[in-house]
């Protein structure tokens, strides 16, 4: 599947209000990603940092949740996923030439 597919699929369920595009899936992806941070903390705090398959696979799951969020909120920006993922690779590559990989700032 292409991140373009999933996009198409995800949008499928993206009932929300129409007043709220942008603004919903912005805090559903703020949210989501917190779930994610909740459950590998609960591994430090629970299993010794042990990575149990069970785990990984709770933690992927809230990753699918997370995705959805990008690719409704893509969407609703006007871009495609494919167009996302394409930016952020090239962005990453002009750092990584320009040995600017590390350090902080969207703009470096």
């Amino acid at each position: 599947m292409t991140l373009d597919e999933y996009q198409q699929q995800a949008l499928e369920t993206a009932i929300y209000p129409e007043g709220q595009r942008i603004v919903y899936p912005t805090l559903g992806l703020t949210g989501e990603a917190g779930e994610v941070a909740d459950k590998v903390k609960k591994v430090i705090r629970d299993n010794n940092l042990q990575f149990t398959d069970e785990r990984k696979r709770e933690i992927a799951k809230e990753l699918g949740d997370v995705m959805w969020y990008c690719a409704t909120l893509a969407h609703d920006l006007g871009y495609r996923l494919d167009e996302i993922a394409r930016m952020n690779v090239e962005k990453l590559r002009s750092r990584l030439e320009r040995n600017r990989i590390q350090g902080s700032g969207d703009n470096r």
